[in-house]
């Protein structure tokens, strides 16, 4: 297919007001995907929607036709939707552009290929805006599989691909890294499963253990230092809840009370009431807790707050903690959840990036999109250095770091991404930060260890 260069009297939709773009469900295939899958589920949820909209649906036909190849000429904005990679203008050195891959699950016809869609559109958008002649966005369907994502990897490197942007699913990462390690090629890929991370992939989606630290580290500092945590029986939860443990006990506090609940909302019952009278004991015990971790995306914590209430949960005495999963626009609706306190990164960059993807596609994008945007702007951002000198192991972790959507990011060594994450209160209207995010990104470096899910 042709690329698609920018020109200038290139339309865009108008008059499309931004909508919240969330679905914890969607988000669960992406950012670790689905638990059933081998993925970290729940976790991936980022930003603060400014109304109740849900994602705007993509029909069959059209996810039909997402074949994720790529070719060469024509003339487009990124509002076109065409499966084509497309360049753009600047002064680029002849002879020396930049083939830069994106594996996505595109053939797909669930809600995997609208977060799939998504990101492909935020890739093309980053290109897009960075007005750069000489960069060519190389899509391939990598089926959601370690074989799908073997063979795309391969196809890109023989395209001549210097960096491959994704897979989306955790469970597709050890196939495309298998084809990239090879050839040298390092991999940004969009899971927030630690244990795929490592040896030339590094990994860009939010991570549980770093919502864990962050919060818990925050609730310390303020004088919590009793804690409870109920966490959903799954691998998010096994994830999150080992790593809150762990924050706990680095802040000097202890955890009095720890349940887990399966899915389903009568499953839920028991463990809630649990961690109630576990609250109610230990104030009869003259050691009162503090702070309960709740971490959970809308799912669940529409229902656990019923539940906590009817339980007789005491919000005014005991702060509720949350994850970034808590990021979606009806939380303050239930009464439980105000004035809790759930780590994210600042929304303005969010907000922006949402309102000019409305306009550009005409709909608005999943939260997780922000993520790939960054993925090529990342990319883009190394390409001055000759081929061969720019994704080096040493330019990816450059202490600096790189700026994004989401605040400053840094690759590590060990694959992962230091991000500085900002504390926010839920309100009873929204939510706002009551501590910015750390101004050094050394003041955001995560210090556990990855877990290994089965």
């Amino acid at each position: 297919m042709p690329s698609i260069a920018r020109s200038a009297a290139a339309s865009r939709p108008k008059n499309l007001a931004p909508r919240s773009t969330w679905i914890v469900a969607i988000a669960a295939l992406l950012l670790g995907g689905c638990a059933a899958s081998g993925d970290l589920g729940n976790g991936g949820t980022r930003g603060v929607p400014p109304s109740t909209a849900s994602i705007t649906p993509v029909d069959r036909q059209a996810l039909a036709t997402l074949d994720g190849s790529a070719g060469n000429g024509g003339a487009t904005d990124p509002s076109s939707q065409s499966n084509a990679s497309y360049a753009t203008t600047d002064s680029a050195k002849p002879g020396d552009g930049l083939k830069v891959a994106l594996l996505l699950p595109t053939g797909s016809i669930d809600q995997t290929a609208v977060i799939a869609k998504a990101m492909k559109q935020a890739a093309e958008m980053a290109l897009f805006d960075s007005q750069r002649s000489d960069v060519q966005l190389i899509v391939k369907d990598d089926k959601g599989t370690p074989e799908g994502a073997k063979a795309a990897a391969e196809e890109a490197i023989k395209d001549g691909a210097e960096v491959i942007l994704g897979p989306l699913l955790s469970r597709a990462v050890p196939g495309a890294a298998a084809a990239a390690a090879s050839a040298n090629v390092p991999i940004l890929a969009f899971s927030n499963d630690r244990t795929v991370a490592g040896r030339g992939v590094y990994l860009l989606g939010f991570s549980p253990e770093q919502d864990a630290e962050r919060v818990a580290e925050y609730a310390a500092r303020l004088g919590k230092t009793r804690f409870a945590a109920l966490v959903p029986d799954d691998a998010y939860g096994k994830v999150i809840g080992d790593a809150f443990k762990a924050a706990v006990t680095k802040a000097g506090g202890s955890i009095l009370a720890y349940e887990t609940y399966p899915a389903g909302a009568n499953a839920m019952i028991g463990p809630s009431r649990r961690i109630v009278e576990a609250a109610k004991t230990a104030v009869g015990n003259g050691a009162p807790i503090d702070a309960l971790f709740l971490p959970g995306g809308q799912d669940v914590l529409t229902q656990l707050g019923p539940l906590l209430t009817y339980s007789g949960f005491d919000g005014g005495k005991i702060k509720l903690l949350g994850s970034g999963a808590w990021e979606f626009a009806t939380i303050s609706t239930n009464e439980a959840f105000v004035g809790g306190w759930y780590p994210g990164p600042d929304p303005h960059g969010w907000r922006d990036f949402q309102g000019r993807y409305a306009k550009t596609f005409g709909h608005p994008p999943p939260r997780v999109a922000t993520i790939a945007y960054d993925a090529m702007n990342l990319a883009i951002s190394l390409s001055a250095e000759p081929k061969g000198q720019r994704f080096t192991a040493a330019n990816l972790t450059r202490a600096s770091g790189f700026a994004s959507v989401d605040g400053t990011l840094r690759l590590t060594a060990t694959g992962y991404a230091d991000r500085g994450l900002a504390i926010l209160e839920v309100q009873k209207v929204g939510s706002t930060i009551i501590d910015p995010a750390p101004a050094s990104i050394d003041g955001a470096r995560f210090s556990g260890q990855p877990t290994r899910i089965n």
